[in-house]
């Protein structure tokens, strides 16, 4: 049945020409006129939908191609669009860019036209005059697959120059400019590594919120925004393939969720809620010890190592942690949570934090990225997500390694087979003893329901064990 489902993409030229203000301001500006606002972010990013969710008052969903695939990006836009009035999709990088030179995989682009979502391209438009004619034209007729139905001119210099660029899009029959926002009128928002920090209430709080939507309404037609979003095509919503009853709560799953834990795919733990997990929210820095009676725990990814010294303080936390993997039930952990997990954290100033221990090895903090990119893993063996054989995707992204092979402890095995995108060189990660398995991917299993239901069966074998004995 077709569906209504309002909706518009921010894209950018290129990364850092504001598209994540221009976009929380969009909200801002939509959510003050009493609208439902469902925010979606292309591409892998942790950071920007915590930004968005905080903007919208709603989860934020990650929209990626690479990592899930077409049938999954429109189901999941659809289930959660339908119940907002509009949406609004920032992109990733520049419109075009994605994992590959030539096609448009992994793309807002590809996101764009999956969707048939119209597109509002932000430009960084300092020093630019005329030639946003040119930029625009080229963007509008690169890929006939892709709407481009208006364009945001980002760091303006004047209202003159504002309706200088009005004039130079007109003049060429191009999509009419949205907004001219000039240099300075919204609030800068603080960055860390290659994105954004985290956000929480001293970062984004309602005054900077109504500050970033008072902004867009003085400077952008929302009314043009709204005609644009609905003027999107109906989608067709096929309830066929989607569950429709969550399974019975029969699995204790405790989620490490706190400043220095909380980068979980929105969808992969809705995932898990679904297959029957009833998700146990704690704080590795301020409780005591893990929730009682869970049948397994999972450690997200984050920022560990801006609190190694109070981690490494709450000893008896750790000592939990230690006590429940020795009864072999299920401990999964990435990025951050295999950081975690090691013997401990060495910052930049060579300063030495010890924290769980299970991995045989310590993690050292790096002033330069050490990894950034999709990755492709093929099980190499029997794992939590699956068979030998298996594949899941996800990303990498972190500043951090591991000092020392924990490959060496014959007690520990490669679970994965691990392919870095561009580049096709194999090398082998996914730290497993038992049923711990620790690794640098942040893995999307949600759109892999065999993967999720493999980990959760695991997860009630081990506690039907426990009861036997």
């Amino acid at each position: 049945m077709p569906i209504s489902c309002p909706r518009i993409v921010i894209a950018g030229t290129n990364s850092s020409v504001g598209k994540t203000s221009v976009t929380l301001a969009i909200v801002s500006a939509l959510r003050k006129r009493g609208l439902r606002v469902q925010t979606f972010k292309v591409g892998p990013d942790y950071l920007d939908p915590t930004y968005l969710s905080m903007a919208s008052g709603r989860p934020c969903y990650n929209l990626d191609g690479w990592m899930t695939n077409e049938d999954y990006v429109k189901r999941l836009f659809v289930d959660k669009a339908s119940q907002a009035d509009i949406s609004v999709i920032e992109g990733v990088m520049g419109l075009f860019d994605g994992s590959d030179a030539v096609g448009p995989e992994g793309s807002t682009a590809e996101i764009a036209s999956w969707l048939d979502a119209p597109v509002a391209l932000v430009v960084n438009v300092h020093g630019l005059a005329r030639s946003i004619a040119a930029l625009v034209h080229g963007f509008t007729t690169f890929d006939p697959k892709v709407s481009i139905s208006g364009a945001i001119a980002n760091h303006c210099g004047s209202e003159r120059h504002g309706m200088y660029l009005s004039e130079s899009l007109n003049a060429f029959g191009l999509p009419k400019l949205l907004a001219s926002i000039p240099r300075g009128s919204l609030p800068g928002l603080p960055s860390r590594h290659l994105g954004l920090v985290s956000a929480d209430v001293r970062i984004l709080n309602r005054q900077v919120l109504d500050t970033l939507g008072e902004a867009m309404e003085r400077y952008c037609s929302i009314s043009d925004i709204l005609e644009i979003a609905g003027s999107a095509p109906h989608l067709s919503r096929d309830l066929s393939n989607r569950q429709k009853e969550t399974a019975e709560k029969s699995v204790r799953l405790g989620v490490a969720k706190d400043s220095a834990f909380h980068f979980y795919y929105q969808d992969n733990l809705e995932a898990l809620s679904a297959a029957g997990c009833a998700l146990v929210e704690f704080s590795p820095l301020r409780d005591d010890s893990l929730p009682s009676g869970l049948d397994g725990v999972y450690f997200g990814g984050g920022y560990p190592e801006e609190y190694a010294d109070e981690l490494s303080k709450n000893m008896s936390m750790l000592n939990s942690v230690r006590q429940f993997a020795s009864t072999n039930r299920p401990v999964y952990a990435e990025c951050g949570g295999l950081m975690y997990l090691s013997k401990g954290i060495e910052s930049l100033a060579g300063e030495k934090f010890e924290l769980v221990g299970l991995l045989p090895s310590w993690t050292r903090m790096l002033p330069r990225l050490k990894s950034l990119g999709y990755v492709e893993a093929t099980f190499s063996k029997d794992s939590l997500f699956g068979p030998e054989g298996r594949r899941i995707r996800g990303h990498e992204f972190h500043y951090s390694e591991l000092i020392g092979d924990p490959l060496e402890d014959n007690h520990w095995t490669a679970a994965y087979r691990l392919r870095r995108r561009p580049a096709e060189i194999e090398n082998f990660e996914g730290f497993q003893r038992g049923n711990i398995l620790a690794s640098y991917v942040h893995g999307h299993f949600a759109c892999r329901p065999d993967s999720v239901s493999h980990f959760v069966s695991i997860c009630k074998n081990v506690k039907w064990q426990e009861k036997i004995i």
